[in-house]
């Protein structure tokens, strides 16, 4: 028997957006198929043996705070978690005192005041309270809902103060943000660094650029009592994307791998289907795409599908993510060595942060991009398997970094030289707080941003398919339909992806959002 190809909606990518939006329209009571191009779901929400015996969380580690609608909806209330007693400590260099964030907000107050001072408290608070109006202003956390227009987010505010965090936020640095609430350089030191990389990890441009208080806006994003927190999940990252496939296929819906999509047909502005590689066609008049925004709309929909002044929009999205991310297997725990033994005990080794000061980063940021490796560069470095045992063989350690910034503009035949040179400065930058480091890797991979492009489609390596970048936040970020002020106009296609309003992050949103759209158009 020919199998059937015909469904209500056809998704474009099981990663936990798309798995998001295939759950939700599968369990209204639409026949749907989800297609995923790899050979496992999750996209970079996923845990992946790359080593025999070792687990990492290929990209994404952290379930970021959510909608109760949302995690209720998703059973997300019902995952198994890690339970910390320390969610970070960040370190600039020595002589600085280390600021160590306890889960309970009562430690973490308690810490902060005894190590660093009640001004660093007060200061902190005050940058809570200017990050609230953008935080609304962003909807970052708003389930079914559009973006917002300009006045829009300006509304968001209550008095003068908030509106202009608003226009800080849109146009000011972080840098700026950090002097006035945080102006110590040295006993602020941990903190500042703190920030300032949360600021700019997901952007292309340094803490002092402007436009860069629209990073350390979103990374402060205020949940409210409408929010579910930040959770640690036992296993990875990867369980909670395999509890979405799980629910999906438990109510009928089919997921598909190795199942790569080549055009999304469009017949005068309407969907008509999708085309896998293989020349398969499915038939569909509703599509959710997944992936990128500009991907989708400027190679997947049929040719001449999408008004060119769209295309030319799409086309400028800024996709230069300067990272690597780093994966070890390790012989033994690293040891750590004074003053910072502190991070000999497991509860500290959940997320260790090797910052650099903000004046430093901004210049490792103008270096990187005339080709030079920072020596030191400022990472994000996790020893999971400390508070999670399973993710690597008994008596053996996992491992990974985050670290900034790889020169991305450099010649391509530079390349390989590069990721090789960072590479070794991060294992340098670890070595020097935990001189046994290195002696135990026994096996480790560095991917780059084009690494990352290619395994999960993710343009230029850049996650968040579309940078926190102030141009690329509130209206200038599309919704299911497109922008609000420049929509698609395909019938019958939905935006869902990091790319679209809610933004990047595993908070899925974006294909909540798209699931909701489809569901009120039928």
């Amino acid at each position: 028997m020919a199998q059937d190809t015909t469904y209500d909606a056809v998704i474009i990518g099981a990663g936990h957006n798309g798995l998001t939006a295939a759950l939700l329209l599968q369990r209204a009571g639409l026949r749907t198929v989800c297609l995923e191009a790899k050979r496992y779901a999750g996209g970079m929400a996923s845990t992946v043996e790359l080593f025999d015996g070792y687990k990492f969380e290929i990209a994404g580690s952290v379930q970021l705070p959510t909608s109760m609608i949302v995690s209720k909806e998703l059973g997300l209330d019902t995952l198994p978690q890690v339970e910390l007693e320390v969610m970070s400590v960040s370190i600039i260099e020595e002589g600085i005192e280390p600021l160590i964030y306890y889960t309970d907000l009562g430690d973490a107050a308690v810490h902060m005041e005894e190590k660093h001072g009640i001004e660093v408290m007060i200061g902190m608070a005050e940058m809570m309270g200017w990050s609230a109006a953008p935080t609304r202003a962003l909807g970052r956390f708003e389930a079914g809902t559009l973006p917002k227009s300009l006045d829009e987010m300006y509304a968001c505010a209550s008095n003068d103060a908030e509106r202009a965090s608003i226009t800080e936020m849109l146009f000011g640095s972080a840098t700026d943000v950090l002097d006035r609430y945080l102006p110590d350089k040295k006993k602020h030191a941990a903190l500042r660094g703190m920030l300032a990389f949360l600021a700019v990890n997901s952007t292309y441009r340094g803490p002092s650029s402007p436009g860069s208080a629209a990073g350390l806006a979103f990374g402060m994003a205020v949940p409210d009592e409408n929010t579910v927190l930040t959770k640690k999940l036992k296993g990875g990252i990867g369980v909670l994307t395999q509890h979405l496939a799980d629910q999906y296929a438990e109510v009928g819906g089919e997921l598909r791998l190795d199942s790569s999509v080549s055009e999304i047909v469009v017949v005068d502005g309407d969907v008509a289907g999708v085309v896998l590689d293989g020349g398969e066609r499915i038939e569909t008049f509703t599509v959710v795409s997944a992936v990128a925004p500009d991907l989708t709309l400027n190679s997947l929909v049929t040719d001449g599908a999408v008004e060119a002044g769209l295309s030319t929009r799409l086309a400028g999205i800024d996709h230069r993510g300067s990272y690597v991310q780093m994966h070890f297997a390790l012989d033994g725990v690293p040891e750590f060595v004074a003053p910072y033994e502190f991070l000999n005990d497991p509860k500290m080794q959940s997320a260790i942060g090797l910052f650099a000061t903000p004046e430093e980063l901004q210049r490792q940021f103008e270096d990187s991009k005339r080709g030079i490796v920072p020596a030191t560069p400022a990472l994000a470095f996790q020893i999971p398997s400390a508070s999670d045992p399973d993710l690597a063989p008994p008596g053996k350690a996992a491992a990974s970094a985050f670290a900034l910034w790889f020169p991305v503009e450099e010649d391509p035949s530079e390349y390989a030289r590069l990721k090789a040179e960072m590479g070794q400065a991060v294992i340098d930058r670890i070595t020097t707080f935990a001189p046994n480091f290195e002696s135990l890797i026994l096996k480790h991979t560095t991917f780059t941003p084009k690494h990352m492009g290619t395994m999960f489609g993710a343009p230029g390596g850049d996650y968040c398919h579309g940078l926190i970048h102030p141009d690329l936040l509130g209206p200038y970020r599309p919704g299911p339909a497109g922008y609000v002020d420049q929509p698609h106009n395909i019938a019958g296609l939905y935006l869902g992806s990091a790319g679209c309003y809610g933004g990047p992050g595993i908070t899925f949103i974006p294909g909540y959002n798209a699931a909701q759209a489809v569901l009120a158009e039928r």
